[in-house]
This record gives C-alpha cells, sequence and structure tokens, in this order.
C-alpha cells in the first residue's frame, strides 16, 4: 500500500510541476530564416525569447507583394505576430523596397537604418516617403559603428554604418590581418563599371551578432573597399561560424581581406539566378581558409555548374538547362536581359543555431539539413 500511495504522490508531484512549468517555453534556439526576394534580401532572426529581428525588406514595385508574402511566410513559420526591430541596410530597391506592403501585413516597432539617403531618385524617393511616414509612429534610431539591439540572449551589434566602421575590434578581435597586403583596391565597381564613390552601398548597416558561443555577420552590400577599412591592419570582427555574403555574392564585395579573415564554417548567399555568384566571388567565397560549405537561394547562371555547390545546397533550382559555363554578365555599364520572374513556390534556408556554438542548415526544397557541430574558438 505504501508503495502505492508513493507512487501516486510522486505522480501528482510531477503532473503539478509540468502544469507550473510554462506551456509554451521557448526551444533554447536561435533561429535565422534567409528568405528567397529574387536577389534582394530578406533575413529574420527569431530569439529563443521570441523576440525578432529582420534585416531588409525586399524588392519594389510589382515584386513588393511576392516579397511580403514571402516573408509573412517565415514569419509564421516561426510563430511570430510582429518585427520587434527592423534593419534596413541601405536605401536600394532590392533591400527597402518591400517595406510599405510589409508593414501593411505586420506591426514594426523599431525601425533603425543608417540616416539620409545619398542617391536620391524618383523610383526610390516615393519609397522613403512612405518608410518616414512609418517609423514616425514607432521607434526610429539612425544606427552608428558600436550601438547594440536590444534583443534577449543575443548580442547585436552594429559594425558598419553611414561610410564608418568600428574602431574598436569586437571581444576576441584584434589580431593582424595578413591580408591586408595583398588587398588590391577598385576603383571601377566590377559589376556596374563605375567609378568608386559614395554610393548607397558604402552606406549599408552591418551588423554581428553573437549567440552563446554562435557568431554570424552580415554587413549588406557593404564595398569591397570599404571591408578593407573594417579589416585592416588588424581583424576587428574576429571568427565567425555563419556570413551571409555580401552584395549577393558579387565581386565587388567579399574581398580576401574580409572572407579570408573572418574564416566562416558556413556560408550563405541570397542570389538570384542572373544577380551574385560571379566567379571571381565564388573563388574567394569558396576556398576561404575554414569552410565546410556554402549554400545558395539560388543557382546562379552567372557561375554555372562550374562555380556552384551541389544541388542540395540550393534552394531554388530554375526549370530549364543550367549550363555548365558561367553566362557572359552584360557589359558594365550596359542593360542587362530582364531577369524571368519567378512568382511561383519559393524557399527559404534556415538555420537552427545552440548556445553551444553548434547549428543546423536546412533547404526548404528538398529539407535536406546538415548539422555543424561546436568548435573550439581560437
Amino acid at each position: 500500500m505504501r508503495t502505492i500511495i508513493g507512487a501516486s504522490v510522486l505522480a501528482l508531484f510531477i503532473s503539478t510541476a509540468q502544469l507550473a512549468r510554462p506551456q509554451n517555453a521557448p526551444a533554447q534556439t536561435l533561429t535565422i530564416y534567409v528568405v528567397d526576394v529574387e536577389g534582394g534580401n530578406a533575413t529574420l532572426f527569431v530569439s529563443p525569447s521570441g523576440e525578432s529581428l529582420l534585416i531588409d525588406t525586399g524588392n519594389a514595385g510589382a515584386a513588393a507583394v511576392r516579397d511580403a508574402d514571402r516573408i509573412m511566410a517565415a514569419a509564421k513559420d516561426s510563430g511570430i505576430k510582429q518585427i520587434d526591430h527592423l534593419i534596413t541596410t541601405h536605401y536600394h530597391a532590392d533591400h527597402v523596397g518591400g517595406l510599405p506592403e510589409l508593414a501593411k501585413r505586420i506591426p514594426i516597432r523599431h525601425f533603425i537604418d543608417h540616416g539620409a539617403n545619398v542617391q536620391p531618385g524618383p523610383n526610390i524617393d516615393p519609397v522613403l516617403g512612405q518608410y518616414a511616414e512609418l517609423y514616425a509612429k514607432a521607434k526610429h534610431t539612425v544606427a552608428k559603428p558600436g550601438d547594440k539591439i536590444p534583443i534577449t540572449g543575443l548580442d547585436a551589434r552594429i559594425v558598419n554604418s553611414a561610410g564608418a566602421t568600428i574602431k574598436i575590434p569586437l571581444p576576441g578581435a584584434g589580431r593582424p590581418n595578413p591580408y591586408c597586403g595583398g588587398f588590391k583596391p577598385h576603383t571601377v565597381n566590377p559589376v556596374s563599371g563605375q567609378p568608386v564613390g559614395n554610393t548607397e552601398d558604402e552606406q549599408s548597416v552591418g551588423t554581428y551578432m553573437t549567440f552563446g558561443k554562435f557568431r554570424f555577420v552580415y554587413l549588406g552590400d557593404f564595398t569591397w573597399n570599404k571591408e578593407f577599412e573594417l579589416m585592416c591592419p588588424n581583424n576587428r570582427i574576429g571568427t565567425v561560424d555563419l556570413l551571409l555574403a555580401s552584395r549577393h555574392g558579387q565581386p565587388s564585395s567579399n574581398s580576401e581581406a574580409f572572407v579570408n579573415a573572418i574564416q566562416p564554417r558556413v556560408t550563405i548567399i541570397n542570389n538570384g539566378s542572373r544577380k551574385g555568384g560571379q566567379p571571381d566571388a565564388m573563388k574567394i567565397l569558396l576556398n576561404s581558409p575554414r569552410l565546410e560549405d556554402l549554400w545558395q537561394i539560388h543557382f546562379s547562371f552567372l557561375g554555372g555548374q562550374e562555380y556552384t555547390v551541389p544541388g542540395l545546397f540550393v534552394a531554388n533550382i530554375e526549370q530549364n538547362v543550367i549550363p555548365l559555363a558561367p553566362i557572359e554578365p552584360p557589359q558594365p555599364g550596359t542593360q542587362a536581359p530582364p531577369t524571368p520572374q519567378h512568382d511561383g513556390p519559393a524557399h527559404w534556408i534556415k538555420v537552427s543555431a545552440q548556445m553551444d556554438g553548434s547549428f543546423s542548415v536546412t533547404n526548404g526544397r528538398n529539407g535536406f539539413s546538415k548539422t555543424y557541430r561546436a568548435q573550439s574558438r581560437d
């Protein structure tokens, strides 16, 4: 009888403890969605506390509805009901164009940007007018290098903004960068053919994030020359686990002085089928000293089969013949043929990071997932 009573009391105790525990207690996982916005950017972070950070909102014009749908699909999958913090890296239409449409779908509590636009024009000015109306009714921060974004359990810092970079190395960083000596500055943008200057790309807001021992960095469209200012003569970033490649994996960013110095274990490229992934950039990204895998949102026709990764690691595949050799990009300064519209099903790449530094990456198209074990950091 005593045994029966003791077992009953124990069962009652366990049941009571389970009732007392929060039923929706968050898992200790940082979740990252790299959303397909057809060669733009939209990256959603959801912390274990349920707080959210979105970096960029996709394309403008007719594509804004499509991209807002895709961002909202990620938000629904994560279970969030609002965007707590939105970083607009810079005011090019593929990064900020979808904001007015997205703001109709979900509340945005805090807007973060680099300040005034340095490239006004008839196409972007109306979007930025709507943006100003939105942040006038919410919290608005003009980011400065070194600023922290308040997210429970995360250390999210701004490392570049408005053409400036952090001057004091991040914790654990600051060693001499051996890749600075061979750096060759760009005088002409290798993609646009325009002289290097003060465009919105140079103004980009870059974010470095720490979750326990896990490290992530994304610099927006920060340029090749600006990477040198951030990383030389000393590496102020240190090494990272995950890199979201700058400027969609184009050779106007992603220098050896940046990529080889931070030594990502995994790199993700948020590219389009005909935007990003050119051979010159892929050679650097794929040869990074500590790289285990590179994942792409789209197969790149500009890289062809020569400069791409196995299909398991590509989230969206075009339904036509994939060339072996890269296709010839348009000459700098000339108008490229329009990219075929991809308005059907789109797939994200999802990252699940743990505080011990381990993380997994999952391809939303085929369900393929790979786990990267925690490693000691130099």
